[in-house]
């Protein structure tokens, strides 16, 4: 997507990460997918053989340039998680796969990062207790599933109760929001929710799916959210994250605003409040 490269852009722009700070990843090693996902599912994906409804479900017509591109991203995730087991912050630029279950792809999603590298963090020993922070507007039902009789993961989706996908799943807590939903209803419900799930949970590491697609002018989103609300709500997180001195790793999710430029400015706002807390 023409966002990924945008992005990038802005950021060397405005200066906020310098060159030596960027990173690009490699293909994910199949192990760690094999981890989260079936065998039968990832060999479908890479011999090319989902049929033509699998692959207009997943949102994709398949290609190995795509397949590489999505095992690519995992691994971008993964690297992120890698790089702040002792603190501080990773963003990926891409991401935020949350619609993928273990066995099939979903809304654009054929893999699920998040997933994959908590699974990976668990199984090293790095981490014991992980919060995954969806504020996606859709649903991160692919999460849910993987971790549903995971207690190690508390699944937490904030998203739009009308909108897709239509056959929600359930995650340790979700909340939906009604159509139309302003930046007050949506902050002081996050502040609340996140606030007694960390108290309860205990996490030593977060994940963030930062979706903005919860803004009003979202094509895909129903909710009615400002670009400042959208700030706010990373602040929420990352000023959470950075007071209780717990690693945190981004993916930026969805967007879809007709003009390009609210999209870039709400992924870079993520960037700054990053760069601010964490810098």
């Amino acid at each position: 997507m023409e966002k990924y490269h945008l992005l990038r852009n802005q950021l060397s722009h405005e200066g906020l990460i310098a060159d030596d700070q960027f990173f690009e990843p490699a293909p994910l090693d199949l192990d760690h997918a094999l981890a989260v996902h079936t065998r039968a599912y990832l060999d479908k994906l890479l011999e090319l053989s989902c049929t033509p409804r699998e692959q207009r479900v997943s949102g994709f017509v398949h290609s190995e340039e795509l397949i590489r591109r999505e095992l690519t991203i995992m691994e971008g995730t993964r690297l992120c998680a890698e790089k702040v087991i002792d603190g501080g912050i990773a963003l990926n630029i891409a991401g935020g796969t949350h619609h993928a279950y273990t066995d099939r792809g979903e809304g654009f999603c054929l893999l699920n990062d998040q997933a994959i590298a908590a699974r990976w963090l668990l199984n090293e020993g790095k981490a014991n207790r992980i919060l995954i922070i969806d504020l996606d507007v859709h649903q991160g039902n692919g999460t849910a599933e993987i971790f549903r009789d995971e207690s190690r993961v508390f699944t937490f989706s904030m998203h739009g109760a009308s909108n897709y996908p239509l056959k929600k799943e359930q995650s340790d807590l979700d909340v939906a929001l009604p159509d139309g939903c302003n930046d007050e209803t949506y902050l002081n419900s996050l502040k609340k929710h996140l606030s007694e799930i960390i108290d309860q949970f205990q996490p030593d590491f977060l994940f963030y799916q930062c979706g903005v697609d919860v803004l009003a002018s979202d094509a895909l989103g129903k909710l009615g959210m400002t670009l400042n609300g959208c700030k706010e709500r990373d602040r929420i997180v990352l000023e959470t994250a950075k007071r209780l001195e717990l690693p945190i790793v981004c993916s930026m999710g969805g967007g879809y605003s007709k003009d390009i430029r609210i999209i870039l400015e709400a992924h870079t706002n993520t960037f700054r409040l990053a760069n601010y807390f964490f810098g």
